[in-house]
């Protein structure tokens, strides 16, 4: 483990809840951009991620290298409204809407948003303790 894997670790995290955050107000800017004769109803995004393990010089165990971003999810399911005037109507009168849930959204980023400022935290830490580290080894 090298002397900034955890500078490495957190940069890795605050990227992540980055682009979450990112994807979040996507979602909320398009909580009501609903069917039209032209466009699909927006469907909700979300960030999938996963460990990011890199293989130890003897290729027998593996460490932490933070986290990845293995994709974005779109969420398929349909919500429907009934308004049969409407001229993006389907046969039957319903329409399709964002399947965004504010209140979702807004756990969601308050969520993020935490996870970030710990992330910013632990990267003060690790940067003190890197600081403290040079100063004992410069006598």
């Amino acid at each position: 483990m090298g002397i900034f894997n955890g500078l490495t670790i957190n940069a890795s995290g605050l990227a992540l809840e980055r682009l979450k955050l990112d994807t979040i107000s996507a979602n909320i800017a398009n909580v009501n951009t609903n069917q039209t004769t032209e466009t699909e109803a927006y469907q909700k995004k979300s960030v999938q991620f996963s460990e990011n393990l890199k293989n130890s010089q003897n290729g027998l165990s593996s460490e932490s290298a933070g986290v990845k971003v293995t994709g974005i999810d779109t969420d398929d399911s349909v919500k429907l409204a009934y308004d049969p005037t409407n001229e993006a109507a389907d046969e039957n009168g319903y329409v399709a809407q964002s399947n965004v849930d504010m209140a979702d959204e807004m756990v969601q980023m308050i969520q993020t948003v935490r996870t970030y400022e710990a992330n910013v935290s632990a990267s003060e830490m690790n940067k003190t303790i890197l600081k403290k580290a040079l100063e004992i080894s410069k006598g």
